[in-house]
């Protein structure tokens, strides 16, 4: 039996995300948070993400963290190979930056040892933690240079995703890095 490509699978999750109304989307968002919630008590700088409206929403926790008064890092991409880190402290910090996703627009973040947990965005996710991104490998070129913790207890990258999106297999690549829980 064929293995599925990565753009299929791809195409196959877009097909899916689309029976569901961005209400349907919110709630299940809700449900990912709430698994997620409990592992970010102890942590204290967290890369997440801007969602965008096909994603996990990630909109009000982040919002939330900061009002805990945690670190929240944002991704804002640089050119067609290379994205940076910036602090967000509120939607005040945003502009529409590439491929129409709102980025953060204040100084970059470049202490990596300091960030205890990566929230990260995917089309799909297998139980190994393999991640399917959206083709462009940013995320994979960035992790890479993530320098793992020597003595942190939590696992370091979360893939979040709704329940459709996960997969028997996501097809890897050498330069795939796989996140440690799939939320």
């Amino acid at each position: 039996m064929r293995s599925v490509t990565k753009e299929e699978l791809r195409r196959s999750v877009r097909r899916l995300k689309q029976q569901y109304t961005p209400a349907q989307l919110e709630q299940l968002s809700q449900a990912v948070i709430a698994r997620l919630r409990p592992r970010l008590v102890e942590a204290q700088t967290i890369l997440a993400y801007y969602s965008l409206p096909d994603e996990v929403c990630t909109r009000q926790l982040i919002d939330e963290l900061i009002a805990e008064g945690k670190t929240v890092l944002l991704p804002k991409v640089l050119d067609a190979d290379r994205m940076e880190l910036r602090r967000y402290t509120g939607p005040h910090d945003l502009a529409e930056g590439a491929y129409g996703i709102m980025e953060p627009v204040g100084e970059p973040f470049t202490d990596y040892a300091l960030i205890d947990i990566a929230l990260i965005p995917g089309m799909a996710f297998d139980a190994a933690g393999h991640r399917l991104g959206r083709g462009r490998g940013y995320y994979d070129r960035f992790l890479s240079l993530l320098i793992p913790p020597s003595s942190l207890l939590l696992p370091r990258f979360f893939g979040l995703c709704f329940d459709f999106q996960k997969v028997d297999t996501v097809p890897s690549d050498d330069h795939d890095i796989p996140v440690d829980i799939v939320i």
